[in-house]
């Protein structure tokens, strides 16, 4: 029996698709004591990385000057879903220069549709 064939059904289908630069909230269900919540994490994704086991990716961000970054599992299933907020232009696959830059300068340009517009403005219809 092959590894991706145990796998593949395990899936998580509430994940579109992203790339590198992109700034994404991810919806994580986090367990406290008896209480279970929702926790949203927003941020830039610095990698992706693929594999059989379905991969992960990574999200970073500035809180309050300090650098966080958690790595999420595709097929977790503590990740309830994945909304992408923005589209970012990245030239590179990995993007670990930005854990150097400063916030203001940590800052990609925003994606541009073939119509000449931004995936925000397509989709209120502007």
């Amino acid at each position: 029996m092959d590894i991706r064939e145990i796998v593949k059904p395990m899936v998580n289908e509430g994940i579109p698709q992203f790339s590198p630069g992109d700034t994404v909230r991810v919806s994580m269900r986090v367990r406290e004591g008896e209480r279970e919540r929702v926790q949203h994490f927003q941020g830039m994704v610095i990698r992706i990385r693929r594999g059989v086991d379905g991969g992960r990716f990574t999200v970073r961000r500035v809180a309050y000057g300090v650098g966080v970054e958690y790595t999420f599992p595709y097929q977790s299933p503590l990740v309830e879903g994945v909304e992408v907020v923005r589209r970012g232009k990245a030239r590179r696959a990995k993007l670990y220069y930005m854990r150097d830059l400063s916030a203001k300068r940590a800052r990609l340009k925003e994606k541009r549709s073939p119509g000449g517009q931004s995936d925000k403005q397509q989709e209120s219809g502007e």
